[in-house]
């Protein structure tokens, strides 16, 4: 079995089933206790769980609630979402990450001919009534507070579609170009959405850099597009660039 697979089986029996020891996990994904043991040292690495004496718990970190973030740095999310929206074009699939950047960029495909693929419930009920718009909404749990899809029924369901690209949010973007996430449960899907598209555009505001987080959502490798409103440091616009990523300052 693959090493992605099998982190997936690990973060998806932990979401589950709280609280696991290696033993379990070993005979529950059919590999050896070592390799469970390796995989969940990598998997602390990336912030995803946090190991114990025989075993790991999940993560359970929760973002501020969602009116809350909708609130702050306002103008500069809306000009960002102006310019992702631009870059969408008629006729595509899009996916739309969670997040407040996310809704506004929804707001600006209104009328628009296209497929939205989203697990953010703000995006599903902005654009409901748009005739034009076909809207597919991901099945999961939901997280209330922060209006999104999440867990092992989110990440299958994008497993089984594809999209011309992505508007990803973050948390933070690290120096060297690393995309953060404050919530672990988050990660998995933001992962699948990378996954499943054939562009990446990350939405990032000033803030965003350094950001928060402690869970790594994947390199400045896996991303295409970086659309913000102010230029990065030297030291993360390099990262970036060095990975092939297009910045776009707006």
């Amino acid at each position: 079995m693959l090493p992605d697979r099998r982190h997936e089986l690990i973060l998806r029996a932990l979401r589950s089933d709280g609280p696991t020891s290696v033993t379990v996990l070993a005979e529950r994904i059919g590999a050896s206790q070592a390799t469970i043991r390796r995989d969940l040292i990598q998997l602390e690495d990336e912030g995803l769980l946090k190991r114990v004496y025989g075993g790991a718990v999940p993560l359970t970190g929760e973002d501020d609630p969602f009116p809350d973030v909708a609130a702050v740095r306002v103008e500069a999310k809306d000009a960002i979402a102006v310019r992702c929206a631009e870059i969408i074009k008629d006729g595509e699939t899009v996916l739309l990450d969670i997040g407040t950047t996310a809704l506004r960029v929804a707001r600006h495909l209104r009328g628009r001919s296209l497929t939205v693929i989203t697990s953010n419930l703000a995006v599903y009920e902005e654009l409901q009534d748009e005739k034009d718009v076909q809207l597919v909404l991901l099945g999961g749990v939901v997280r209330r507070e922060y209006r999104s899809l999440v867990g092992f029924l989110t990440e299958d369901n994008l497993r089984q579609v594809r999209a011309d690209r992505l508007v990803l949010g973050t948390s933070g973007i690290r120096p060297n170009g690393q995309i953060l996430d404050t919530t672990a449960v988050e990660v998995p899907v933001k992962r699948a959405m990378i996954a499943a598209s054939d562009q990446v555009v990350l939405a990032a505001d000033a803030g965003k850099f350094p950001g928060t987080g402690m869970a790594r959502v994947c390199g400045p490798e896996d991303i295409d597009v970086v659309v913000t409103n102010a230029p990065a440091d030297a030291t993360t616009r390099t990262s970036l660039r060095e990975a092939g990523v297009e910045v776009v300052e707006v």
